[in-house]
């Protein structure tokens, strides 16, 4: 982080925003005006700042300045202001509304804007540093940091940085601006991009600020998620994403948005510290990054430029800092020694700076301070040796009231890089928040803090030097001064966490873990993070990323209390991450009662359930569900940090893996025994693959070398480190030894496909064609080829003999519902070598080889990105990779998901089978390999019951019937899930199902006609119609069947013996809903012909019932009608009708809806009746009065479905967006 001063414009310059008038006394409106709003303003702002601006103006004097900040505290400051102000005229009202603006105080400027004096026509703005107004808007609006207070300007070092700017004219690259820490790195970039000129023509599109630091991987992603809503702000409504799931996600819409949306702006990344990080913006757009490791930006793709800057100030510009602090003209001859013994650091100068300001007569002392050396850190928490930093710290420190002084070693328990609001500091003290903010001003001026005004609230933080010396000086005391920040945050939250998602309530959600594992309090960890209400507040408020990464890293400290109940909730938020990324944010408690009634997770969701429905809330517990045991094989942890590949020996009995830990290891499959362990790269380790005799290892990593090992020995036998000059994504050895080969493919930007021959130095062969980074290679079965996937959005396949290009398969043609770029992720080959898969985006794609032609598409959960694909080797099944944490099987010749593995607790980044297809691989980001069984999951999970079901409630028996993902009829126990009965696999469709209660019977339709009957004695065909069959029903009194067909007609069938009883003709179109009444002698039939028929079925007689304009669906008999004569009808057509079946009179009809009705539902006690719409409302009506009782708005989506609950008190409604809201009685 580099050194940020305090705040203060040079007088006699022109205010940013300053709208400039006659001179004259305050008009009597501006005046009024103050009048209207002095207590407002007085309660709110903060007089330091705003006078800084308002001296510089000229409206205000120094020795004015100086009367106001005698005041004892910020409200008496206020007062004054206010008093003063109202005796001047009309350009100190001016002057006081833009120095709000400048300030942030957008709401309060607001209040003043409407009775601004009047404008000079030819008012010309320009902001305070001299920049135009133009300039200080661009900045502002991309978070660019304001001009530190007291400023000294290093011209020379800020046109090397533009100059180096200019170099991004024409073309995206890197600027990197590197030092040590505290040479003002970032004041140096933010003063660089300060230039009109330079905006215009080399960054129209703007200027982005993102602060970065040291960062883990949650909160990278929420870094760029906010950069990406920020940009996305500036666009059409339309362009408002949801926020991305993963890093490659946040990474690819970034991409998106910086190349097509604003292909000409600057992204600064601030403080940026390992290459990890980094490569998240390698997107091909313009950087300018601050660094103190000059080497980082190697990791990199792109051209780059670079900037250093020296270790410190210069001895006139350390001179001018002590010069501005003191206001001396003439400084005496210590000043000099004192930079020298600062070592130019302006972070130094300025503390002594802000001490010599309150005490000008101890220039020689503090001189002598830092000559004394006193301070030698047994312990450096900093890689940078500041003698003169500590002499510094410690007599800045001396000098505070001791009050104080303990308050400010409460700021060691910060992170780095965090910056926290003054009410988080509120609540630790204990303080009020205006006492607060004065302590913290206090700190400000004597540069032992620094302050983010650039919005509201303020914002606080250390430079990393200076935590680093509290760190040292109070390691003793670290855990108790934790245990405060717990013990005052349960003091002031004892009614539960906040959830306003402020800046305050933002700070302890996300650290109060990081706070409880610090103080080594293990206990209070427990009870936090085996909460439910924790785990739902955290969610909704950071998102999973954070809450999962928090049981990654304090999994330790919680297996040592209960790792059952840890894997529980790991269990639990694998299983649903995803989801609780999901707007409107779903309830947490229900997700929970779907997980096994062993698990802790469920006894607290069904201890909330109940409380909640006591007070009228409605809750769904899944009886049927098993105890599910997790179906991973075996679970191997490896690496400290993300695990990116894995990859099984040829011979089944090892697994190799490396990642972010720069490592490689190799492990037993059977067990998870540790074999070796290698120190295998100066960065992350991105791939591993063995030799097909397993006497090899290959690894290639982000250092842009390729590394071969020797298994047994764990030597290093061969390392190319040459020819790729940029990351090394993938690499693969051929299938077979007869001619052994490496395959390597790397980012850049045209030799980035290689073979290597391990006999040679060099590469054998370079293959060209891919002009972006190409992310995986692989060989095909017989080693004929080598297929490529690349950023272009195309496959290509190269012939291994000669190293030309055979085909290329251009998959961004695939997708054309965007455009945004696709990214061929990877391939996999078929074992017969005749297809060939590929990941893009969340699908996956089959290709033909020969051809060229897509045969096959499998569209995934548009909520995740496919991160890689593998196809079994001995059979159909395909594995698949998610960034919603899953691993999915599926049958590529049914093209049906067969299995889901879930477990991973993070992004998966790669899959594989075993060569014999018995066991299959995934690592992930949460630090694990996990091994699965595929025929016990295959087995375990296959079936999924489709929606075309009939159910029986008898007593305490629930009976299902439906037709399975295999085109079999499965009837189940409700309760318990067991099959009661399972058809052989049929060969056309079943189109539906119903059941007979007396005896126990199911019935079947199908697509080709076939009615057929089942559990008698056993499964036979009833009778074939001809045509598909569209609606069954079964008499309630008999063994009699009504079949609709797509014909119109409607057959009644006699059960078991399949005969015709009746068939009845009348309906012109497909017959859509059927019932008979309760004596069994009428049948009621509704069709698309837009009408209804009453049928004596016996007889033929038949009354029709006409009236509505479109098809009608369905209807409903009211059970409280005189014998059961009135029916009810909805319809397409809006409306609602009331028929008596009798005399065939329509009684009732009302325009219900201006949309479709899409459902309706007569309460059980027959008092009233729901309809919903397409036009996205439900209403109630009355069945007496036939008034509309409520109209229930707020779904947002089409209404699809309703149903009232068994007491008639509560209304459930369904629409298309997966919502369901529940009304009840009052």
């Amino acid at each position: 982080m580099s050194t940020c001063h305090l705040h203060s414009s040079t007088a006699g310059q022109d205010p940013a925003w300053l709208v400039c008038c006659a001179e004259m006394a305050m008009e009597e409106r501006a005046r009024s005006c103050l009048l209207r709003f002095r207590h407002r303003l007085e309660q709110d702002i903060k007089p330091s700042y705003l006078m800084d601006h308002m001296v510089s103006d000229g409206v205000l004097s120094v020795d004015e300045e100086e009367r106001i900040r005698t005041q004892p505290n910020r409200k008496d400051q206020a007062v004054a202001l206010l008093e003063l102000l109202l005796k001047k005229d009309n350009r100190a009202y001016i002057s006081f509304y833009n120095a709000l603006v400048k300030e942030a105080y957008d709401d309060l400027a607001s209040l003043l804007q409407d009775d601004l004096p009047q404008m000079l026509p030819d008012a010309h703005n320009k902001s305070s540093d001299g920049s135009v107004a133009y300039v200080q808007a661009v900045l502002s609006e991309g978070g660019v940091p304001q001009r530190p207070v007291v400023f000294v300007n290093r011209p020379e070092l800020v046109n090397r940085v533009r100059e180096k700017l200019y170099r991004l004219l024409k073309e995206p690259g890197w600027v990197t601006v590197f030092g040590m820490a505290g040479s003002g790195k970032s004041v140096l970039a933010a003063e660089a991009v300060r230039d009109h000129r330079l905006i215009e023509e080399c960054f129209p599109g703007g200027i982005h600020w993102l602060s970065i630091g040291q960062l883990d991987k949650p909160d990278l992603l929420v870094k760029i998620q906010s950069l990406c809503f920020r940009l996305e702000q500036s666009l059409d409504s339309q362009s408002l994403h949801r926020p991305s799931n993963s890093l490659d996600e946040a990474k690819e819409r970034l991409r998106f948005l910086m190349l097509r949306r604003y292909p000409r702006a600057l992204l600064i990344l601030d403080d940026i510290w390992d290459s990890t990080v980094l490569k998240a913006f390698d997107i091909h757009c313009r950087i300018l990054l601050t660094t103190r490791n000059r080497s980082l930006a190697d990791s990199v793709s792109g051209a780059k430029y670079e900037v250093e800057v020296e270790s410190g100030l210069d001895e006139n510009k350390g001179l001018e800092i002590l010069a501005k602090y003191t206001e001396l003209n003439r400084l005496p001859e210590e000043a000099r020694s004192i930079v020298r013994e600062c070592k130019g650091s302006p972070l130094v100068v300025s503390l002594i700076g802000a001490l010599l300001k309150e005490k000008p007569n101890r220039w020689d002392y503090y001189l002598r301070q830092l000559q004394q050396k006193q301070f030698k850190r047994i312990r450096k928490s900093s890689s940078y040796d500041y003698d003169a930093l500590d002499q510094a710290m410690a007599a800045s420190i001396e000098v505070l009231p001791d009050e104080h002084r303990e308050l400010y070693k409460d700021l060691t328990v910060l992170e780095k890089d965090i910056k926290v609001p003054a009410k988080v500091l509120s609540v630790l003290w204990d303080l009020e928040a205006e006492e607060v903010e004065d302590i913290l001003e206090e700190f400000v001026n004597k540069s032992l803090l620094f302050v983010d005004n650039h919005n509201k609230p303020y914002q606080y933080y250390l430079h990393d030097l200076q935590l680093d010396f509290l760190v040292e000086q109070n390691r003793t005391q670290l855990e108790s001064l934790h245990t405060k920040v717990v013990h005052q945050y349960q003091q002031h939250y004892r009614d539960g966490p906040p959830t306003s998602g402020d800046e305050e309530c933002l700070y302890w959600i996300r650290f109060l873990t990081y706070h409880m594992a610090k103080a080594n309090l293990s206990q209070e960890l427990y009870s936090l993070m085996f909460s439910l209400d924790w785990v739902s507040i955290k969610a909704q408020i950071m998102g999973p990323a954070h809450l999962i990464n928090d049981y990654v890293e304090y999994g330790p400290i919680l297996d040592k209390e209960n790792s059952e109940v840890r894997s529980q909730f790991q269990e639990f938020l694998s299983l649903n991450g995803h989801q609780l990324e999901q707007r409107p944010f779903p309830d947490v408690v229900q997700l929970a009662l779907s997980e096994p009634r062993s698990s802790e997770v469920y006894r607290q969701a069904l201890l909330q359930a109940q409380d909640r429905t006591s007070a009228g809330k409605l809750y769904f517990d899944w009886l049927n569900k098993n105890s599910v045991e997790s179906l991973s094989r075996l679970v191997i942890h490896p690496h400290q940090g993300s695990i990116y590949s894995a990859c099984f020996s040829h011979d089944g009995t090892k697994i190799a893996s490396s990642g972010a830990s720069k490592t490689l290891k190799v492990f037993k499959s059977t067990s998870g025994e540790k074999l070796t362990e290698i120190q295998a790269h100066d960065d992350e380790v991105l791939c591993c693959a063995f030799s097909p005799d397993d006497r090899l290892l290959a690894t290639c990593s982000s250092d842009r070398k390729v590394k071969v090992w020797n298994v047994e020995k764990g030597m290093r036998l061969r390392v190319f480190e040459e020819e790729h000059q940029e990351q090394v994504n993938h690499c693969e050895f051929t299938n077979t030894s007869q001619r052994l080969l490496l395959a390597t493919c790397s980012n850049d930007k045209f030799l980035n496909v290689k073979l290597w021959n391990l006999n040679k130095p060099s590469s054998q062969n370079t293959m060209f064609g891919h002009f972006e980074p190409v992310n995986h290679c692989c060989f095909s079965p017989d080693d004929t080829y080598v297929s490529t996937s690349s950023n272009d959005g195309t496959i290509k396949l190269f012939q291994v003999s000669s190293a030309n290009e055979w085909k290329t398969i251009n998959v961004k043609n695939m997708f054309t519902d965007s455009d945004e770029d696709v990214l061929v992720k990877c391939s996999t080959w078929t074992a017969d070598g005749k297809h060939i898969i590929c990941a893009a985006r969340n699908a996956v794609l089959v290709f033909d080889v020969e051809t060229s032609d897509m045969l096959l598409e499998i569209k995934t959960n548009r909520l995740s990105t496919v991160q890689y694909c593998h196809a079994c080797p001995t059979s159909n099944l395909l594995a698949i990779a998610f960034s919603n944490y899953a691993v999915e099987l599926w049958d590529l010749e049914s093209n049906k998901k067969m299995a889901d593995c879930s477990g991973h607790l993070s992004w998966v980044q790669r899959v594989q089978f075993s060569p014999d297809g018995s066991q299959l691989l995934s690592c992930s980001d949460d630090q694990t390999v996990r091994l699965w069984e595929p025929k016990k999951v295959h087995t375990s999970s296959a079936v999924h019951l489709k929606r075309d079901s009939d159910v029986l409630f008898s007593d305490e028996e629930i009976i299902v019937s439906a037709a399975d993902n295999c085109n079999r009829l499965q009837v189940r126990d409700g309760r318990s899930g067991s099959v009661v009965f399972q058809s052989e696999e049929k060969s056309s469709r079943i189109r539906c199902t119903c059941m007979f209660r007396q005896p126990s019977a199911v019935v079947l339709g199908q697509e080709d006609g076939t009615v057929q009957a089942a559990g008698m004695t056993a499964s036979q065909v009833l009778r074939r119609v001809g045509c598909r069959i569209r609606r069954l029903l079964t008499s309630y009194r008999r063994l009699v069947l009504a079949v609709g067909l797509c014909t119109g007609s409607v057959q009644v069938l006699e059960v078991p013996s399949g005969k015709l009883l009746a068939t009845l003709l009348g309906h012109t179109k497909t017959v859509l809903h059927c019932q008979f009444s309760q004596n069994g002698q009428t049948l009621i039939t509704s069709s698309e012909d837009t009408t209804i028929r009453v049928w004596k079925w016996q007889s033929g007689e038949c009354k029709v019932l006409q009236g509505h304009k479109e098809q009608v669906r369905c209807f409903a008999l009211l059970s409280n009608s005189p014998a059961e004569t009135r029916l009810l009808s909805w319809s397409f057509d809006g409306t609602v009708k009331m028929w008596d079946i009798e005399s065939g009179e329509k009684l009732q009809d009302i325009e219900a809806h201006r949309g479709a009705i899409l459902s309706c539902h007569v309460s059980p006690d027959g008092c009233l009746f729901a309809t919903t719409s397409a036009d996205k409302t439900a209403k109630l009506w009355h069945c007496e009065s036939w008034q509309c009782v409520h109209t229930l708005s707020g779904h947002q989506d089409c209404v699809r479905s309703c149903r009232f609950s068994w007491d008639s008190r509560r209304l459930a409604t369904g629409d298309d967006n997966g919502e369901i809201r529940c009304t009840w009685e009052e």
